[in-house]
């Protein structure tokens, strides 16, 4: 891994979970996560209850888009951390993968979605701790590292 490690979330349609993930590691750890988000099946847009979602809690994710997984994507990434894309994402030597088994908030209300962002915060607090990255309360410069997503 770099200085700075690198992850990609990835989802079917890169529209909640992994757009939420993305969200959330790029808030809580700035500038010193490199965060990537992509789909294999990518929607035409974020899931607005995963916007309403994440706006709730200070993170604002409406200028995000949906992206299609490439190949590139994976192989610039350290962490690649897959949402229910299945065989779908490429595999590379010498990448961490790692498998979240959470609830698609597709076509679900708010108080469900809110349910998954909360999972995906405490995943993601542990993968912050696991790459040497924990310990900042996620207030101040809380949007860098947003980019690219």
């Amino acid at each position: 891994m770099s200085d700075t490690p690198s992850v990609l979330f990835v989802c079917v349609h890169n529209a909640g979970r992994s757009q939420m993930a993305a969200g959330l590691l790029a808030h809580l750890a700035g500038d010193r996560v490199e965060v990537r988000s992509a789909g294999s099946e990518p929607a035409e847009a974020v899931n607005p209850a995963a916007v309403e979602a994440m706006a709730e809690i200070g993170i604002d994710i409406t200028a995000e888009r949906p992206k299609v997984l490439t190949p590139d994507a994976v192989q610039a990434s350290d962490v690649v951390i897959t949402m229910g894309c299945g065989d779908a994402c490429p595999v590379f030597p010498g990448k961490r993968y790692l498998d979240w088994a959470l609830d698609d908030p597709a076509g679900q209300p708010v108080d469900a979605v809110r349910r998954v962002r909360d999972d995906i915060r405490a995943r993601v607090e542990a993968l912050m701790a696991e790459l040497g990255v924990a310990g900042e309360s996620g207030q101040g410069g809380a949007q860098q590292g947003q980019q690219g997503r």
